[in-house]
């Protein structure tokens, strides 16, 4: 039987690796040993930052309705949170924060109905 080198897939996972840390400074994007580490590094950030993106929005969201909930006439967030729940609205906060944002009409006829 024949021996089969490994070149060719050799030089296919360093095409591949190096292509992945294209834009990278430095020898972070030439050599193979060091786009290596910086690839993991960044496959990790993105899994985390991706979680991290969720918190982030949601904590967006909050702030965005406390304003409106201020200009509303209501106390606080977290009291129309409350009142909402026992009102039994199924809106989230993503639906209420561009209700408040974009059509403050609509969520100022909701802030009504939650007294």
């Amino acid at each position: 039987m024949t021996r089969i080198k490994g070149g060719v897939m050799a030089n296919k996972k360093r095409k591949n690796l190096l292509a992945r840390a294209k834009g990278y400074r430095g020898v972070r994007s030439k050599k193979e040993r060091y786009a290596h580490e910086a690839v993991m590094r960044a496959g990790r950030y993105a899994f985390a930052h991706r979680r991290d993106k969720k918190t982030d929005f949601r904590q967006l969201w909050i702030v965005r309705l406390n304003a409106a909930v201020r200009t509303n006439g209501h106390q606080s967030y977290s009291t129309f949170i409350s009142k909402l729940k026992k009102s039994g609205f199924q809106l989230d906060r993503k639906v209420l924060a561009q209700f408040a944002a974009e059509h403050p009409e609509v969520f100022a006829r909701i802030a009504k109905q939650v007294v």
